[in-house]
């Protein structure tokens, strides 16, 4: 079997895979080349240079494999992949001890004002009284994400005396006591009280520009932020203002908004410390990544079970009759996530009627997977799901009974007082959305959706169709879900592009509701 190797990996994995496969190293491949090439191979493996979109993976009529060395798959089409049955893996835990340690050095580095002192003294100037730095010990760290990265930065820094605080949701409080990190309810409630906020969050459309100017402005003028996660997620418009205006005392920043980046303003500022995504870029974590995807490659085209695969859908082991379902239930974890509030305890998935008949275990992981994926920095797969929800404390519980309710099948999903359900109708098994918060609806679920919580009176669809129209907002489909006349209702509505927030927030506020909830799937 032939293995194209498109992106420089390290002489380890190249080594482990050239004892089993004729491997080729051909890296710089642009995409016309790479799209002309892959038709002769088995197995692909990337870093993130190269790009593997639908176009490419319709040309791959021999590929079964294609491995990222490293932990993201931003560049890879999974859903193309898995239509055409191609397993999609990576090295999830490579980099977590180089990124933990990195979070570490730029903090000690703007902690002490390193590169500012280190040029200075290049350029022949001894000014010791001009680098004053500051002290750890006895400071408080906001870590935002307390997975496996946020864990490590924890440890590494309570050694230096510093007092641990954390917003992280689906960690249990059990758990965040054994690690000697008190939990804060709110990102706000961490950037108020912290001396130090480390960022270890996924970037999602909720964490997109999480901390921006107002949680820039409520921090302590001395505060320092850190993000070695992902660019964006600090607003770095805001992050310069801060910075120049004097609201914060420093920024050191691995990730930016766009990369490559080198034209930053905040390049520019004497109290910021930069680097150009280093995070992974230790000499183990590539062997690890290396040897990782290599391994994963190898069980792959010998036909096994392969730990690290993103859509275990293509995998033989999961029964036919649960497989049109995984893409539907991973959907239901996601929103669920979307609409809980508060700390994640038990995650209970139920299964109603005819597919309570069926092995369930990968729908269970189905539904795991999507209510991990946008609360934490690593990547979640269908065989790491359980171990990262064990790390946080959560518990996962089923119930399945075969009694029929209104649909042959149904899949719900319970966390805290949040719940909805889902099905597969006609024989194309297109995916239903039936029960959000426990009221009755009935629509497909879409990329970009959004739900209001209100009592029920008349005027409440007009309003929101007004505001959503004003904001340039087009709604595709939209349905009303109540129990009784004048009670508690639910709208839900699936529009053609993202709301803004503000819009989000003034259309709550004009119809007075419970709740109101944005989700972008996409």
């Amino acid at each position: 079997m032939r293995i194209l190797v498109a992106d420089p990996l390290a002489q380890a994995g190249l080594d482990a895979l050239a004892e089993r496969f004729d491997v080729d190293l051909r890296t710089g491949l642009d995409k016309s080349a790479l799209v002309e090439a892959i038709g002769a191979y088995d197995a692909l493996v990337i870093r993130s240079a190269t790009t593997v979109d639908a176009e490419v993976i319709a040309a791959a009529d021999n590929l079964k494999v294609i491995a990222r060395a490293g932990i993201g798959l931003d560049n890879v089409d999974v859903d193309a992949a898995t239509a055409k049955g191609i397993i999609v893996c990576n090295a999830p835990q490579s980099n977590v001890i180089s990124a933990a340690e990195h979070t570490v050095a730029l903090l000690l580095a703007l902690a002490r004002r390193i590169p500012t002192a280190d040029a200075s003294l290049r350029a022949g100037q001894w000014k010791r009284s001009a680098f004053e730095g500051v002290e750890l010990h006895g400071k408080t760290l906001g870590i935002l994400g307390l997975g496996r990265v946020g864990a490590l930065v924890a440890q590494r820094c309570s050694a230096f005396g510093m007092k641990l605080t954390a917003y992280d949701p689906f960690v249990s409080t059990e758990r965040a006591v054994r690690m000697g990190v008190q939990l804060l309810p709110t990102v706000d409630e961490v950037c108020r009280q912290a001396d130090v906020i480390s960022v270890h969050l996924p970037k999602t459309s909720d964490t997109l520009g999480i901390i921006g100017e107002v949680q820039l402005r409520d921090m302590k003028p001395t505060a320092l932020v850190v993000n070695t996660a992902r660019g964006g997620i600090v607003d770095e418009a805001a992050l310069h203002r801060a910075l120049v205006e004097g609201w914060i005392g420093g920024a050191a920043l691995d990730v930016f908004s766009s990369e490559p980046m080198t034209g930053s303003p905040l390049f520019e500022l004497g109290n910021v410390v930069v680097t150009p995504h280093l995070g992974a870029s230790t000499t183990e974590a590539q062997d690890k990544a290396g040897t990782m995807v290599a391994d994963a490659v190898v069980l792959a085209l010998s036909g096994e079970f392969v730990p690290s695969a993103v859509n275990v859908q293509v995998a033989q082991a999961v029964p036919e009759g649960i497989k049109p379902f995984m893409p539907l239930v991973e959907q239901l974890g996601r929103l669920l996530t979307a609409l809980h509030t508060g700390q994640a305890g038990e995650l209970v998935v139920e299964y109603h009627g005819k597919i309570a008949s069926e092995d369930t275990q990968a729908l269970t992981l189905a539904a795991l997977k999507g209510v991990l994926t946008g609360v934490v920095s690593e990547p979640v797969t269908y065989v790491n799901a359980p171990l990262v929800a064990s790390e946080r404390g959560l518990k996962v519980s089923t119930v399945s009974s075969e009694t029929f309710e209104d649909f042959v099948s149904l899949v719900r999903l319970r966390l805290g007082d949040a719940r909805v359900a889902g099905t597969l109708i006609g024989p194309k098994n297109k995916p239903r959305l039936v029960e959000v918060w426990g009221f009755p609806v009935d629509m497909e679920p879409s990329e970009h959706m959004v739900f209001f919580r209100y009592t029920d009176r008349p005027g409440i669809v007009g309003a929101i169709g007004q505001r959503l129209g004003d904001a340039d907002v087009n709604i595709a489909s939209m349905q009303v879900g109540r129990v009784e006349q004048g009670g508690q209702a639910v709208i839900a509505m699936a529009v053609d592009s993202a709301i803004p927030p503000p819009v989000l927030d003034e259309i709550r506020e004009r119809i007075g509701a419970v709740d109101a909830r944005a989700i972008d799937l996409a």
